[in-house]
C-alpha cells in the first residue's frame, strides 16, 4: 500500500474497511456480482504505475469503492476534491500496449503488464502498468466484468442502484439511518428541491417509530414515496382487472390497445415469466405494478423498435444504395489548427460504427509518411501506426467494409511506402483486385465486401486494366483531389497552387471501386463517369446542388458514390447539417466525429438501426431510376405517405445534476422535440420548464407534427436546463429514425453530448402516428 493510502489513522481505516464490508455485498448483489472473486479483487485494490510520459511514471493506489460503481485513486494533489471516476464513464478497457502513450513510453517486454482505461467523451486515456501479467489480467477482467454487468442492468435496476448509491452518500456517518438533515442533502443530490416544510412532512410521514431518524422499513417507505409515479399508477390501474393485478390477458389487451403490439397471449405469458419479480404473481401468470414498471425498462417498452436492433436490412445491394457512416479529418481529436492527431481518433470513430475514415498524408522526415492537417500546428502521427490501428479495430463494431479516403500530398517515394504499408499490414483484408473474374458493371454489395478494406483515391488508369494487364508508366501526373487542392488554395501565400501531382503506380493500383474524379456536371458524369468513379463535394457545393438540382443529385447517386466534406473554414471542427445531403441520396456524408454536436446526434440517430453497422439502405425511391424524387418539391408519389405524428411528453426520471460542485444547484428542465427530414417536415416544439425538479418532472404536453416523407424523417428529443440569463444548458438527447419508433407509452433513454448513455435518466412519452 502506498504512503498516502497508509497515512490514514487506524480509526479511519477500521471505519472505512467496516463500511466497505457492509456495503459492498449489497452493491455487489445489485450489480449482479455478489461474492464474485474479480469484484473482491477490485474492492481490495492495489498499486499500479500510471504512465504519462517517459519521465512521468508514478505508482498510485487504485480500488473500486463500496458502491461498486466508482473507482478511487490516490493523487499527489493535496487539495484535489475528487479522486474518483465512475464505472459509467469507462468506454472500454484495453489489455496490452494498445494506446499511443503505452506504445511510446513503455518497453515491448512490458506488453503483458500494461492496460488502458478508455473513457467516454474527450477525457484522456488512463495508461496503467501492473507489477505482473497476472495482476494486469485481474484488473482487466475485473473491470470488464463490472462494466458489462452495469451495462446489462435494465433502466429500473440502474435507477434503484443510483438512488441507493445517493442515499449511502447522504448517510454521512454510515450508520444506515437518515436524519432530516441527511434527507435534505439526499434530495438535493438526486436533483430535486423541496422546501423545508415538505421535506419535514415527508420525513415525519415515514418516521413511524418517532425516533428522529429513518431506518430499515422506514427508508423503504420513503423510497417508495419518492419513486411513486402517478402516470404509471393510472395506466396500470386501467388494465389491472384481475384481483387488482394484470393477468396475461389484461397485459395483452394493454399491448394491443395502447402499444399497437402484435403479441400473442403466449408472448404476454413469456414476458411475465421472464420479468415479473414477485414469485406468487408469476405463478398466477400475473403482472404486478413493479413488473409493469419493469416492462418500460426492457427493450419491449423502449421507443426504439427492438426488431431494428440487429442487422435486418438487405445487405446484398450495390454499395451506392446505402448511406455510409463517414468521418472527416478522422485523425484529429480536437480542432483543425493546433489540436492533437492520434491513432486513438481512428479507434474511436471505428468503434462508433464509422465505415469511411480520412487519411491526410504528407511527406515526413526519415522517409516516413505522416498524417496531420497540412499547414497547421496539429500534431503528427505516423501513417503506418494509423494503418495498424485500422487493422486492429476496423471490424470490431461492424463486419461491413471500411473505406480509406486518402488525401495524398506525398512524394512518389513516400507513396510507394504507403502502398507497401497498406499491403503488408492489412494483408488479405485489403481489396487489391475487383471481385470476380471479369470486369463488373456495378459496385459490389456490403455483404460481398464483408471484412474488406477499400482505398479511395486517384487512379492512373481505368479499372479494366486490372483484367487486361494494361500496364501504365510507374509514375504519372494526375489532377489533385478537390479537397487536397482546396488545402493549397487556402495557403497560396506560402505555397503556390498546383493542379497536378505525381502518382505512384503502386498506390494507384490499390484504388479499385472508389476512384476519385473531379465533378463537372450531372450530364458529364452520366456520359463519362464509370460506376467506380466518385466525386467529393465541399459542403457549400453540395448544398447548392441539393437546393437547386436535388432530383438530378438523387439520380446521380443511384449508380455513383458521392462524398461530402466540411468546409476548410471550419477550423473549430464544427459540423454542417447532414440531413439535406442524405435527402439528395449522398452516401458518404463525412462529419467531424470528434465534435459533440446536434449534427453528430443526427448521424448517430441515422445509423442507430441495422445493428449500428454503419450502413443504412436508402429508400427504394432513391434507388430506382423510374422514380423522380425531389425532396424540395414533393409530388404525389410512393414517397409521399403523409402522417400526423402525435407525441405526448409525459414526464422525465432522474435527470443528472449539471453542476455537481454546487450541491444546491437543481435543474429546471424542459423538453424539445425536433423533426428532421425533407424541408416540408422540419419542425420543433417544446414544453415549458419545470422549476427545481430534475428527479421526476411532469409536463403532460401534447405535440403534433405532419410527416410527409416518413422514410427520411428523424426524430430528436432534447432535454435542457432552462436559464433566463443565458442559453439553456444541454442535459441529454435521443435521436432515432421515425420508422424505427414504437408506438404507445414508451421510455426514451437519454444520451450525453458525446453519445454515451446516461444510466438512470429517461423520458416517458406517448407516441402515435395516424395516416393523413
Amino acid at each position: 500500500m502506498s504512503a498516502r493510502e497508509g497515512a490514514k489513522t487506524k480509526t479511519q481505516d477500521c471505519k472505512e474497511n467496516e463500511g466497505n464490508k457492509k456495503a459492498a455485498p449489497k452493491n455487489g448483489k445489485l450489480a449482479g456480482l455478489e461474492g464474485d472473486v474479480d469484484l473482491q479483487f477490485l474492492l481490495q485494490g492495489g498499486e499500479l504505475t500510471k504512465v504519462k510520459s517517459d519521465s512521468w511514471q508514478k505508482k498510485r493506489f487504485y480500488r473500486l469503492q463500496e458502491d461498486c460503481e466508482t473507482m478511487w485513486h490516490e493523487s499527489s494533489k493535496i487539495f484535489r476534491k475528487n479522486n474518483t471516476f465512475s464505472i459509467d464513464d469507462i468506454d472500454s478497457v484495453r489489455q496490452g500496449r494498445e494506446s499511443e502513450g503505452l506504445l511510446k513510453y513503455t518497453d515491448d517486454s512490458l506488453e503483458d503488464c500494461c492496460f488502458s482505461i478508455i473513457f467516454k467523451g474527450k477525457r484522456k486515456n488512463l495508461d496503467l502498468m501492473a507489477s505482473s501479467p497476472e495482476e494486469a489480467k485481474l484488473w482487466v477482467s475485473g473491470l470488464e466484468k463490472v462494466i458489462t454487468h452495469m451495462d446489462n442492468l435494465n433502466s429500473q435496476q440502474k435507477s434503484e442502484h443510483w438512488i441507493i448509491s445517493c442515499m449511502r452518500k447522504a448517510d454521512k456517518n454510515g450508520d444506515n439511518r437518515m436524519t432530516l438533515k441527511e434527507l435534505k442533502h439526499f434530495l438535493r443530490q438526486i436533483n430535486v428541491e423541496v422546501d423545508d416544510t415538505h421535506a419535514t412532512m415527508l420525513f415525519e410521514k415515514c418516521d413511524t417509530s418517532r425516533s428522529g431518524t429513518l431506518e430499515g422499513d422506514e427508508i423503504k417507505q420513503f423510497y417508495e414515496l419518492l419513486t411513486y409515479r402517478e402516470e404509471i399508477e393510472v395506466i396500470y390501474g386501467k388494465y389491472a382487472l384481475t384481483d387488482g393485478q394484470m393477468s396475461a390477458a389484461n397485459l395483452l389487451t394493454f399491448l394491443k390497445t395502447e402499444q399497437m403490439a402484435s403479441w400473442s397471449l403466449e408472448d404476454a405469458e413469456n414476458f411475465i415469466e421472464k420479468h415479473e419479480p414477485d414469485q406468487t404473481a408469476k405463478q398466477k401468470k400475473h403482472l404486478t405494478k413493479d413488473g409493469f414498471l419493469r416492462y418500460f425498462s426492457q427493450k419491449e417498452g423502449s421507443i426504439f423498435n427492438p426488431e431494428h436492433q440487429p442487422v435486418y436490412q438487405d445487405m446484398s445491394q450495390p454499395l451506392n444504395h446505402y448511406f455510409i457512416s463517414s468521418s472527416h479529418n478522422t485523425y484529429l481529436m480536437e480542432d483543425q489548427l493546433k489540436g492533437p492527431s492520434s491513432t486513438e481518433a481512428y479507434i474511436r470513430a471505428l468503434s462508433k460504427g464509422c465505415r469511411c475514415v480520412e487519411l491526410d498524408i504528407w511527406d515526413g522526415p526519415d522517409g516516413e509518411p505522416l498524417i496531420y492537417h497540412g499547414h497547421t500546428l496539429t500534431s503528427r502521427v505516423l501513417f503506418k501506426d494509423v494503418i495498424k490501428a485500422i487493422k486492429d479495430y476496423a471490424f470490431k463494431a461492424s463486419e461491413y467494409p471500411v473505406i480509406l479516403s486518402l488525401e495524398n500530398h506525398c512524394s512518389v517515394q513516400q507513396q510507394k511506402l504507403m502502398a507497401h504499408y497498406m499491403i503488408s499490414i492489412l494483408g488479405s483484408a485489403l481489396l487489391t483486385h475487383p471481385l470476380g473474374n471479369e470486369m463488373p458493371s456495378a459496385l459490389p454489395s456490403p455483404q460481398e465486401l464483408k471484412r474488406r478494406i477499400l482505398v479511395k483515391g486517384k487512379r492512373l488508369n481505368k479499372l479494366d486494366a486490372a483484367f487486361n494487364n494494361n500496364n501504365t508508366e510507374d509514375v504519372d501526373s494526375v489532377s489533385e483531389e478537390d479537397e487536397a487542392a482546396e488545402v493549397k488554395e487556402s495557403d497560396q501565400k506560402t505555397k503556390p497552387k498546383k493542379s497536378k501531382i505525381k502518382l505512384a503506380k503502386e498506390l494507384s493500383d490499390l484504388v479499385i471501386y472508389c476512384k476519385s474524379v473531379h465533378f463537372n456536371s450531372f450530364e458529364h458524369a452520366k456520359e463519362k463517369q464509370a460506376f467506380y468513379e466518385m466525386a467529393s463535394f465541399k459542403e457549400s457545393k453540395a448544398k447548392t446542388l441539393a437546393d437547386n438540382s436535388a432530383s438530378a443529385f438523387v439520380h446521380h447517386n443511384m449508380d455513383k458514390l458521392s462524398r461530402i466534406y466540411p468546409a476548410g473554414s471550419r477550423t473549430d471542427s464544427s459540423n454542417y447539417n447532414p440531413v439535406p445531403m442524405w435527402n439528395a441520396g449522398c452516401q458518404i456524408v463525412a462529419l467531424n466525429f470528434q465534435t459533440p454536436c446536434k449534427q453528430m446526434d443526427l448521424n448517430q440517430g441515422r445509423f442507430l438501426p441495422n445493428g449500428k453497422c454503419g450502413y443504412i439502405l436508402k429508400p427504394e425511391f432513391m434507388r430506382n431510376p423510374d422514380f423522380l424524387f425531389d425532396p424540395n418539391n414533393l409530388t404525389k408519389a410512393p414517397w409521399l405517405r403523409r402522417k400526423t405524428l402525435h407525441i405526448m411528453v409525459i414526464s422525465a426520471q432522474q435527470l443528472p445534476k449539471l453542476n455537481k460542485d454546487k450541491p444546491k444547484s437543481i435543474v429546471d428542465p424542459l423538453v424539445r422535440v425536433e423533426i428532421y427530414g425533407v424541408a416540408a417536415d422540419r419542425a420543433s416544439q417544446q414544453t415549458p420548464h419545470i422549476n427545481n425538479n430534475g428527479f421526476n418532472p411532469t409536463w403532460n404536453r401534447n405535440f403534433q407534427f405532419i410527416i410527409n416523407v416518413p422514410e427520411l424523417a428523424i426524430v430528436r428529443f432534447e432535454v435542457e436546463d432552462y436559464d433566463t440569463a443565458s442559453a439553456n444548458d444541454f442535459i441529454g438527447q435521443y435521436t432515432l429514425p421515425f420508422t424505427s419508433m414504437q408506438y404507445g407509452y414508451r421510455r426514451v433513454p437519454l444520451l450525453t453530448q458525446s453519445g454515451g448513455i446516461i444510466p438512470s435518466a429517461g423520458l416517458f412519452v406517448h407516441i402515435m402516428a395516424l395516416d393523413n
